[in-house]
């Protein structure tokens, strides 16, 4: 099950009317305490959330979703009309899983919703992840990249292996500095730029796989 929570009617429906049409079943929301009324007796599969909403915004209720246990897996795609660099990045670092900017393509819509949710059931793996030719196995902690066997530093390894679980997620800058060097870390967002260069050069034709969303971060796979 699908959720959109968006206040305005015609969007709303329209997306509903597509994702059921397109195998899903779906369901819309005009705000964010419908929505959450909604929660307390069922969890959706997937959300998509409007930024700007009446009453409480998409930020807001983005963050209640990661810091609830019972809802901080839920997959989340966020929808807005506003097309600047500081939204995408609050939107992603709060943990946002893609946003497609309005006005959209239905069927570019599906496609993210997919995209989506299949990296999602890829998670549940054995730890073996990959993105065409390039795979790692986090059992046997070894990269390969177009058959080749590919010799990395930790920090690179752990930046490549955030990537590939998070295939079609940009990941932001501060994002990675948090996770691969932790938070008390006290150096700038181009240490990031500096490790994600070595390691494009590492995995040869496979570098190219790592992309840069500029102004906002990298990541491996998805629509572009």
């Amino acid at each position: 099950m699908i959720v959109i929570v968006e206040d305005d009617n015609s969007i709303r429906e329209l997306v509903c009317y597509t994702l059921n049409n397109t195998g899903f079943e779906a369901y819309g929301f005009s705000c964010g305490r419908e929505f959450f009324d909604f929660l307390g007796k069922e969890t959706p599969k997937l959300v998509l959330l409007d930024i700007m909403l009446p009453g409480e915004d998409g930020i807001s209720i983005l963050k209640k979703l990661r810091s609830d246990i019972k809802t901080q897996k839920i997959p989340v795609i966020m929808l807005t009309a506003k097309d600047t660099e500081y939204d995408k990045v609050i939107a992603l670092d709060i943990g946002a899983d893609d946003y497609i900017t309005k006005p959209f393509g239905l069927m570019e819509l599906v496609s993210r919703v997919k995209a989506v949710l299949r990296r999602f059931e890829n998670d549940k793996d054995s730890g073996i992840y990959s993105f065409k030719d390039l795979v790692l196995n986090d059992g046997a902690h070894s990269v390969s990249a177009a058959g080749v066997s590919i010799e990395l530093t930790l920090k690179e390894y752990s930046m490549l292996k955030l990537m590939l679980q998070n295939q079609g997620k940009v990941l932001t800058r501060d994002t990675l500095l948090q996770k691969i060097w932790g938070y008390d870390f006290d150096g700038e967002t181009r240490t990031v730029d500096v490790h994600i260069r070595t390691l494009r050069t590492k995995l040869l034709s496979c570098g190219e796989y790592i992309e840069t969303v500029r102004g906002v971060g990298y990541k491996i796979g998805g629509v572009k």
